[in-house]
């Protein structure tokens, strides 16, 4: 698998948060993360598309 980085700005209370909750389910920050992802729903966009998807953040 190739690795690839993802930057977020968030506040350091929300970072701590999820680090917390990481912890608290074993995981690393990453891990957490991509199981968020795998949890949306699939989106039938070609490869090339250059269409950007609405993000919604729920604190």
């Amino acid at each position: 698998m190739k690795t690839t980085r993802l930057n977020v700005r968030m506040s350091e209370r929300r970072l701590n948060k999820l680090r917390a909750y990481a912890v608290s389910k074993d995981k690393t920050v990453t891990q957490i993360v991509e199981d968020w992802v795998d949890q949306l729903p699939n989106t039938e966009i070609g490869k090339n598309s250059t269409t950007l998807l609405p993000v919604i953040f729920a604190d």
